[in-house]
Order: C-alpha cells, then structure tokens, then sequence
C-alpha cells in the first residue's frame, strides 16, 4: 500500500511540485528505499481545509504513518529508517553533522543587503568545512561511496543554494572547492534527486518574497 506524504505545490503553479527543500528531502528517501508513495501538493498560500485538520500549523512535511499524520522531516525520515530498514540509509554518527550549518548560513547570505556583515565568509567558512571532509574521506558521498541519510538532507539546500544564489547575487560556489562541486554533481545526478526536484524557476519563486519583503 502507497505511504501518503503532502508537500508542497510550487508557487503559482499548484498542480506542480514545489521548492521545499524539507519535502525534498522526505521524497528522496522515499524513492531510495523504493517505497511507493501518494503525493497530495499542497497550496501553501491556500491551503485546503482538509490539510489545516490533519497539521494545524499549516507546515509541510507531513507523512501518514499507522493513520497517524506526522510531521517534521527529521522525524518523517527516522520513522522511514525504522520502519523499512532495507536498503540502510543510515548515516555513521560521526559524519550525521557534516554540512549542517550550509542551509542556515545561505539563507542569511542571500537576504543580506550588506556586503560588509560577513554573511558570506560565513557561508564560504561552512562551504570549506565540506570540502575539508570530503577531501579527506573516500566519496562521493559523506560517509563514502554509498548515499545516506546526511546526503538526502543536504541535497536539497545545496540545489537551492546554487539556484537562489546564482539568481539574485549571481554568485556561485567558489572553484576553490572542487570536491564540493563533485559532490553536487553526484548528488543532483542521482535518479532520485532528478524525479523529486522542482523546475529553477519555481526555487527562485519561492525564495523571492525572503529575498525582497
């Protein structure tokens, strides 16, 4: 039986999937443990009533599990890991923080109207870190040559990182950092990665009213 998960609709466009990077993330999961799932696209700026009753604070991700619906991605994809063990996307303990500061500092950088604030020193210092484990690891992925869980969360912030970033301050990841790049490039090509991500222009969208409020 499919596993019902809701996600967001892409901004003006609701029949399409959108640019939640968190839904992302879920998706990803589900089709790398080959899990059949149902996709409800929810209109964030209008959401149905149906879906207000089953997460009342309106958020998406939210995952039917046992008829209960659960929400949070962290959550979400623990449960997943627990419930259908096969194939492992755990990821070692040692390697689960690796990169996990990239989403924060980005989204400061991007809404920084001041080149001055140290918001990307910020962003090109967390870029570094990744580098730094990546090239002293054996890859492509964080915790070697098998994906895990630490990838399908990052996977997400570093397309939107890319997308946003080109876009509105036509900035790019610094050719300094090739591992990083070669990192991407094995992230955005998995099969996964290509049937769960939005089009640019919706990751754009979606960012647009954080980026000029």
């Amino acid at each position: 039986m499919a596993l019902e998960v809701c996600v967001k609709a892409a901004v003006g466009a609701p029949d399409v999937l959108g640019d939640c990077p968190f839904s992302q993330r879920v998706l990803l999961t589900l089709e790398e443990k080959n899990l059949p799932y149902k996709m409800h696209l929810i209109n964030i700026s209008d959401k149905p009533q149906w879906f207000l009753a089953i997460s009342p604070e309106g958020k998406v991700p939210v995952l039917k599990n046992d008829d209960k619906w659960v929400s949070d991605s962290d959550i979400i994809t623990g449960i997943l890991e627990e419930k259908y063990p096969e194939p492992s996307l755990k990821t070692p303990p040692e390697f689960a923080s690796v990169g996990s500061k990239i989403f924060g500092t980005f989204v400061t950088f991007l809404k920084s109207k001041d080149s001055s604030d140290g918001s990307e020193k910020a962003l090109l210092d967390e870029l570094e870190a990744l580098e730094n484990h990546l090239k002293t690891h054996d890859g492509p992925f964080i915790a070697g040559g098998k994906v895990s869980a630490v990838d399908l969360s990052l996977a997400p912030k570093l397309y939107h990182l890319k997308v946003a970033l080109g876009h509105y301050k036509s900035w790019s990841v610094p050719e300094s950092l090739p591992h990083v790049h070669g990192y991407m490039k094995a992230l955005f090509s998995l099969d996964s990665f290509q049937k769960t991500k939005t089009e640019e222009k919706y990751v754009i969208a979606g960012w647009a009213h954080k980026v000029n409020p």
